[in-house]
């Protein structure tokens, strides 16, 4: 019995406010300046595996400890915010890991960029267990919020819905976008076959003729030139994963919907938990929960503005780091809550002792 009370003293005081304050400030300076040296590439050419790869390894380990530092607070029973809240928003921290790893799993090893993965999954309860714990947050402090602050929180929630529609709507998809640029090209090209169709006749015969000694000649050279498949640097995908993707591929839409309606709702959300905690007790670690919350709000945007945008999206860009930062604004949450229940536990039980 010793020995438990023992080690969980020293994992208490190893897993302390400050050392996680510490280690967490490292790790986001190291992953920040791992996005900025090594995540921009020439134009045309991707990011190599082994940057993908660090950015997963960067991006999880975060998660991995907040869903620690979640539980510990869970089974505490020193906790003042309650512990189902702790155990809503640990359960979402160990669904982003493995949807994480599932993605890592189907990106890097599979070498496939679907619109919906098996991944998905996990980050939709995700969502769900988030906004389960910071609801039950919400709950007992019966927000009296002062007019200013509910103004904040509306002005907050309007920007969020406005970038939320105008994503979902006004950004163009990019398979319509890749169909806008190749029309004028299409139409460049049917007009000049018209005019080269009006040439006399042995005009064409004389372009057949170099056209065909052309064709030789890029023929003879093909092997010396033609580049290496970027596929063949993936592990042949096996039939149940591509046969998945396909079955999966319809439910991209109702998906990413569902996704922005849930980052507009904890959004909203951690507004308002960040002003019903502002200058209590407890307003330190809730503070760091908020911001994680608006980390991974600014994350998902960038995510669905570039895969919008972009023709061919490539994960790993500069933005995506704020999904580090959103794993370990979360365990510096968790660790202050603990840090800070146990003073106020142990400040009453002195102050008892003394009335005594």
């Amino acid at each position: 019995m010793s020995s438990s009370v023992d080690n969980s003293s020293t994992i208490g005081s190893f897993f302390n406010g400050q050392n996680v304050i510490y280690a967490g400030i490292a790790w986001a300076v190291i992953s920040l300046l791992f996005f900025l040296l090594f995540g921009v590439t020439a134009p045309g050419e991707e990011k190599p595996f082994w940057y993908l790869f660090g950015t997963y390894v960067l991006e999880l380990p975060p998660f991995l400890l907040a869903a620690f530092l979640c539980y510990r607070n869970w089974r505490s029973p020193q906790i003042a915010s309650g512990t189902n809240v702790w155990l809503g928003i640990g359960l979402a921290m160990l669904c982003w890991l493995i949807g994480g790893l599932l993605f890592g799993w189907w990106e890097l090893y599979f070498g496939l960029e679907p619109d919906v993965s098996p991944a998905d999954l996990f980050y939709i309860c995700f969502y769900v267990f988030l906004s389960w714990g910071m609801v039950l947050a919400v709950i007992p402090r019966r927000l009296n919020l002062e007019v200013w602050q509910w103004l904040t929180v509306a002005a907050i929630a309007a920007m969020g819905i406005a970038l939320a529609i105008w994503l979902a709507i006004a950004t163009p998809n990019a398979s319509e976008s890749l169909n806008i640029a190749t029309e004028p090209v299409a139409t460049e090209l049917s007009e000049s076959g018209n005019n080269q169709g009006q040439n006399s006749t042995s005009s064409t015969i004389l372009v057949e003729q170099e056209s065909t000694s052309t064709t030789m000649l890029t023929t003879s050279k093909e092997p010396l030139t033609k580049p290496v498949s970027l596929e063949t640097t993936h592990k042949q995908p096996p039939d149940w994963a591509v046969s998945l993707d396909e079955a999966l591929h319809p439910l991209s839409e109702p998906l990413n919907f569902f996704l922005i309606i849930g980052d507009v709702f904890l959004l909203i959300i951690a507004s308002a938990l960040l002003l019903a905690f502002w200058g209590g007790r407890f307003s330190q670690s809730w503070r760091m929960i908020a911001a994680a919350t608006f980390s991974l709000y600014i994350g998902d945007m960038w995510f669905k503005y570039a895969e919008a945008r972009a023709v061919e999206y490539e994960s790993g860009g500069l933005l995506e780091v704020s999904f580090v930062f959103s794993g370990v604004l979360f365990a510096i949450g968790a660790a202050l809550e603990y840090e800070v229940s146990s003073r106020s536990r142990r400040g009453s039980r002195r102050r008892t002792k003394e009335l005594a």
